[in-house]
């Protein structure tokens, strides 16, 4: 109120307007002016945490930074591979062609001959032998005397085919050839003294006042490895670990570790040394460790454990694939192989060598080899080295310190599009410097603080203004419905008298005869009695999700599923009504102790398409729903009286809700002013007073008899109703409307549809 008189509602609207506008974009707000330092402070503290943050990383942001970097090298240009790395691979069509793994040591050994006459500089066998061949005719023969004591002679066969595992280390003798092990981080009794390993040579180069500083390489306690037959006549051999991060994805790869004092190479690093007939890496360290290997005059960036990150080439295959069915079937062309570094691996899905990469969940694990084999080649390194470290972190504080500051001095939506900025800036960098240089810097922690400091300050700044804002809604809540309220709080479109179509459900409750009983009353008493009616009434809908909409005398309105949605809404406007009549039979005894009279409700319910929104003139605004449903629902409560029955529904209503609520099918009608035909139902629920199921068939059958004009016949069937269950209205009324037709037939075009020329 003014203090002249009420404010005019256009100005109303206006006042509202501005305020919402200077509440939430403001530009010197109440903070800005008296809590400056405040909003400094907590832009420090926010920064100091996540710096702490970046110290102590939680595991579901390293997580998260993994899949960041993922991100960034999916969005990197896809390199060309040096077209050297080829794989000959055991799939499913070599399985099916020569049978199922392990095969005969013979046929590894016919395969390696033959993709050696094809040229290749060297192989790198991603395959462990770790145990003796099985199926030699010499290890069968003992077998067989050892389990069965039979005395069994093998004759006509070469002595040099009865042992698979010589023929096999023959054909390594002769070739540029280099087997797999595997390293252990626990013991695993792998009889790892048995094993023939081949160490680097190695020199280490490190700053004048720098010790050899290498301590963070990894160092495994077991090894499984080949059997010596064929470990010694390969000569040259490489382990096959390949780390794993927390999510189970293949990002980086060692390539040497530490055992019995000396530095063994990758199958992949052993591979390339064999095909260029060397031996010997330079390990240059730093202060904080190993940071990169010297092969040749290829400088490879790794981290302090010796792991180098993997650049993809892309999703699997990446690279040349050769079923080992086409090599061993001679269905290669000579010479295809020549100048080309082999890996041969297994595709199979039944050996389960297949690994998670940033691009591909299921590649074949050889395919990680032959990229690592590719980026030593190329020189197309990826790597995070101890700067970038410090770059991160000195990013973390600039991002604090910027986002302090544009929250400090810039209205909020520009402090939106400045941060976004920034955000967008930092991703930008990070992308750029990984596909220029590729080194990686992490964005996550920056964006994260960002974020951070963005919503931290935003709620210190608003803080004051909250108290403003609830004192507002509160009183403004007092005109219209908290709903309403916070549709037009939340939504930036303002008043209007616009509207929209929407599915609701409407109810309409009225007093029954409260016009007569009032007369009876003083007017403070009326008042007293409709509020204490209607605030429990109103309760039940506002509790229920529902719009109050308005009080027309001794009814009321409401409906749900505007303005906000609210999930099955007719159900819930179902039960609220049920709970209305039970509301008023515990109301109904304060009424009798006060009043001396009980007070009836009735209920119509009704669900359909309407126009939402504020409605009437430019001046004075009704948040309300108007159209035909509306009027359904309106006749709907006016025909309670009719048939005597508390609570009326739609057939929409009752398809809705079906399932969940007992209905009782009362009549179909035509109401005035429509021309569909519209079936009534009364509901129930379990607790209330449901009729009984033999007064429910009997119903339904006098129902049936009614509707196949068998009047007579139905007219008794009404009036038996009534006297073996309770003399109900609705028995009563078509008794009547019976006798009626058997006197008057209606005429043949009857549907069963009664017309009420009434409202």
């Amino acid at each position: 109120m003014a203090e002249n008189g009420p404010v005019p509602p256009a100005e109303m609207e206006m006042a509202f307007r501005w305020r919402f506008y200077e509440l939430n974009w403001g530009e010197d707000d109440l903070l800005l002016k008296n809590g400056r330092w405040r909003v400094i402070g907590v832009g420090l503290v926010v920064t100091a945490g996540m710096m702490v943050l970046y110290l102590f990383p939680p595991g579901f942001l390293t997580v998260l930074n993994h899949r960041i970097y993922d991100a960034l090298l999916q969005a990197s240009p896809r390199r060309e591979t040096t077209g050297i790395p080829v794989i000959v691979d055991l799939d499913e069509r070599s399985l099916q062609r020569f049978g199922q793994w392990p095969w005969p040591r013979y046929r590894v050994a016919a395969l390696l001959e033959k993709i050696h006459h094809l040229g290749a500089e060297a192989v790198g066998v991603d395959i462990i032998f770790a145990e003796p061949d099985r199926t030699s005719p010499r290890t069968m023969v003992k077998d067989l005397h050892n389990d069965l004591s039979l005395n069994v002679s093998i004759y006509g066969l070469p002595d040099e085919l009865m042992d698979f595992d010589r023929v096999l280390a023959d054909a390594l003798a002769r070739g540029p050839f280099v087997l797999a092990y595997k390293f252990f981080a626990e013991n695993a009794d792998m009889q790892s003294s048995t094993c023939r390993l081949y160490p680097l040579r190695t020199a280490i180069l490190a700053p004048a006042g720098v010790g050899r500083n290498t301590a963070d390489i990894f160092t495994p306690t077991d090894v499984v490895c080949t059997i010596p037959v064929l470990a010694e006549a390969a000569g040259s051999s490489g382990f096959i670990n390949i780390a794993v991060d927390e999510d189970g994805i293949y990002r980086k790869v060692p390539l040497i570790m530490r055992w019995n004092g000396a530095f063994y190479p990758s199958l992949a690093l052993a591979t390339l040394m064999r095909a260029h007939r060397s031996g010997n890496i330079v390990m240059q360290v730093a202060h904080q460790g190993l940071v990169a290997l010297r092969i040749g005059t290829t400088t490879v960036p790794v981290d302090p454990w010796g792991q180098l990150l993997i650049r993809y080439r892309g999703p699997s295959p990446a690279f040349p694939h050769y079923s080992a069915a086409d090599i061993l079937d001679d269905a290669v062309p000579g010479n295809r192989f020549k100048g080309k570094i082999v890996f041969i691996g297994a595709s199979a899905a039944g050996l389960k060598d297949n690994r998670a990469t940033p691009f591909d969940p299921t590649s074949p694990g050889v395919e990680v080899h032959a990229t690592v084999l590719d980026n030593l080649l190329r020189g197309d390194f990826l790597s995070h080295p101890q700067w970038a470290t410090g770059a991160e972190f000195c990013t973390v504080f600039l991002s604090g310190v910027i986002a302090t500051l544009l929250l400090f001095r810039s209205r909020a939506r520009w402090s939106v599009m400045l941060v976004l900025l920034s955000g967008t800036l930092l991703w930008a960098g990070s992308t750029v410097c990984m596909m220029k240089t590729g080194v990686f810097i992490s964005p996550m922690w920056a964006l994260l603080t960002l974020g951070a400091c963005f919503v931290a300050l935003t709620v210190v700044k608003f803080w004051h203004e909250e108290s403003e804002k609830r004192f507002f809604y509160t009183a403004f809540s007092h005109y219209v419905s908290g709903s309403v309220v916070n549709e037009l709080v939340c939504s930036h479109q303002g008043l209007s008298l616009d509207g929209e179509e929407k599915t609701v459900s409407i109810l309409f409750a009225d007093l029954r005869g409260f016009s007569t009983l009032s007369e009876k009353l003083a007017p403070n008493q009326v008042s007293e009695l409709l509020r204490a009616c209607f605030t429990p009434l109103s309760r039940l809908v506002i509790e229920s999700a529902g719009t109050m909409d308005k009080f027309i005398g001794d009814a009321m309105m409401a409906f749900w599923n505007a303005p906000v949605d609210v999930p099955q809404h007719a159900p819930r406007a179902l039960d609220t009504a049920l709970a209305m009549l039970d509301a008023m039979d515990h109301l109904n005894i304060r009424f009798r102790q006060s009043y001396g009279f009980n007070l009836e409700l009735g209920i119509g319910l009704h669900s359909g398409l309407v126009r939402v929104g504020n409605m009437g003139s430019a001046d004075l605004f009704d948040y309300t729903v108007i159209g035909d449903t509306v009027n359904l629902a309106s006749r709907l409560e006016g025909l309670t009286r009719t048939y005597g029955l508390p609570l009326l529904v739609s057939e929409t209503i009752r398809r809705a809700c079906d399932g969940d609520f007992i209905f009782q099918e009362i009549d179909t009608v035509r109401v005035k002013g429509k021309h569909a035909p519209t079936t009534l139902y009364t509901a129930y629920r379990d607790g209330q007073k449901v009729p009984t199921a033999d007064e429910l068939t009997a119903w339904d059958a006098a129902l049936a008899l009614y509707r196949q004009r068998r009047f007579t016949r139905a007219a008794t069937a009404f009036e038996q109703l009534g006297d073996r269950f309770e003399d109900r209205t609705l028995y009563r009324i078509y008794a009547r409307r019976c006798m009626e037709f058997s006197a008057q037939p209606p005429g043949e075009a009857w549907d069963g549809v009664f017309v009420l020329n009434h409202k």
